[in-house]
């Protein structure tokens, strides 16, 4: 889920790679073994992992794992390949990345002819519309959510004479505006910033949590609405009320000062908590998880799909079921720490017990299925993408002093239809 900058270069060479043929190290072909199947997958996220859990339980089958890249890598390649090129039997689909594919369904097996129909009700309702047309075809079969929350450090909150005990913590604020509150209590307690910064760990997190995005509910471009605007509006509040670090996400000042202290709450998705405890070791034992302001919430997640002419659709459905299983999902969790999407395992003694000593033993498993429990479906276009982008992209210049934020909104709305091209 890490935003990343990837080049054209980068990109052709990848496709150009790939679509030379979906050959193991091997050289050989899986189009006459039923039993093979190829698999592409984005990088840094161990993978390999569950395909060895597969094939031991399954020693006849064989996967040729592929990791193409960084997420927009994947996606390219696998666009490149649609067109023409010689595609793999399973590829994994980030979230964002779903609705350009959604644009031609026929490019994928619809998965109820395998049998997903007989199991849709194992996932989110609201996840599965991601992946599902206007007239019931499933592309898609998702792996995992980000449930959103609030991580903060306990030291830097009990220097400020704040409470340190996460249902205290998570009291403090009920809302976005109570959030501020508290940040503005601990600057001017404490001199130093109090969150690393806000269109992040704001906006990101606030537009995420209502029952409509970027696109109204039948499917037409929506991303002026209120919803939109109010996301925007108390990321500006939050910077002008000087509580934030300007670090950006990700960035090696962001990475530098997390482990300076330098500021003392990161709104975190799921998925971000391995790269705080990656990029901030000797933090550990001095973060702790309290509930996102507004209190569900979701950035992120990922689809497992299968290519129309696939070679072993057949194949790559056996591993979806298993694997995507409600079974399979929580013992992925239990092991990777990507949340399930299966609502079923949600109250299993093992989810809920499952406490991450780096973040003072949290119950994340309870915490984070709690933020996505409840969420209303809301359409995901095709164009999400590149307006989220310059809605965050703009609220950055903000914070980076480029863009006065008296006129930041109507900086994103042009910007945004440059990029839309309306």
């Amino acid at each position: 889920m890490k935003r990343v900058r990837t080049t054209a270069a980068a990109i052709v060479a990848t496709a150009a790679l790939l679509l030379a043929g979906c050959e193991g190290s091997d050289g050989t072909s899986s189009s006459a073994d039923t039993k093979t199947f190829e698999f592409w997958s984005f990088a840094n996220i161990n993978q390999k992992a569950d395909v060895d859990v597969y094939t031991k339980a399954h020693p006849d089958v064989r996967v040729k794992l592929t990791e193409v890249g960084t997420t927009t890598e994947t996606a390219q390649a696998l666009t490149a390949a649609l067109a023409g090129g010689k595609v793999p039997d399973l590829v994994l689909i980030q979230a964002d990345d779903l609705p350009k594919f959604m644009q031609s369904p026929d490019n994928f097996v619809d998965l109820t002819t395998l049998g997903a129909g007989d199991i849709k009700g194992n996932y989110l309702d609201w996840v599965m519309a991601q992946s599902t047309t206007k007239d019931n075809k499933i592309i898609g079969v998702p792996t995992d959510v980000g449930g959103l929350a609030v991580a903060y450090r306990t030291d830097l909150f009990k220097a400020a004479g704040l409470p340190t005990d996460r249902e205290a913590v998570a009291k403090l604020w009920p809302t976005w505006d109570d959030f501020i509150n508290v940040g503005k209590t601990y600057v001017q307690t404490t001199g130093k910033p109090f969150v690393d910064n806000t269109p992040t760990s704001v906006f990101f997190q606030a537009v995420n949590q209502g029952s409509q995005r970027y696109y109204s509910a039948d499917r037409k471009l929506d991303y002026d609405n209120d919803q939109v605007k109010a996301a925007f509006d108390v990321t500006l509040k939050a910077f002008t009320a000087g509580i934030s670090a300007k670090q950006e996400s990700f960035s090696s000042g962001w990475t530098a000062a997390m482990k300076k202290g330098d500021y003392a709450v990161v709104c975190s998705p799921s998925w971000m908590l391995s790269q705080m405890k990656t990029n901030a070791p000797e933090t550990n034992g001095k973060w702790d998880i309290a509930t996102i302001p507004g209190g569900s919430g979701n950035w992120g997640g990922s689809f497992l799909a299968i290519p129309k002419r696939a070679k072993n659709a057949k194949a790559a459905w056996n591993y979806i079921s298993e694997m995507q299983s409600p079974k399979g999902q929580l013992a992925h969790f239990l092991s990777q720490g990507s949340l399930p999407t299966t609502p079923s395992v949600y109250s299993d003694p093992q989810l809920v017990g499952k406490t991450d000593p780096f973040f003072n033993n949290a119950p994340i498993g309870k915490i984070y299925t709690q933020s996505v429990v409840g969420i209303k479906p809301f359409y995901f276009g095709p164009k999400d993408g590149p307006i989220g982008t310059e809605l965050l992209n703009t609220l950055t210049s903000v914070e980076q002093g480029k863009v006065d934020p008296a006129n930041a909104w109507n900086t994103a709305l042009t910007n945004v239809k440059n990029a839309v091209r309306e």
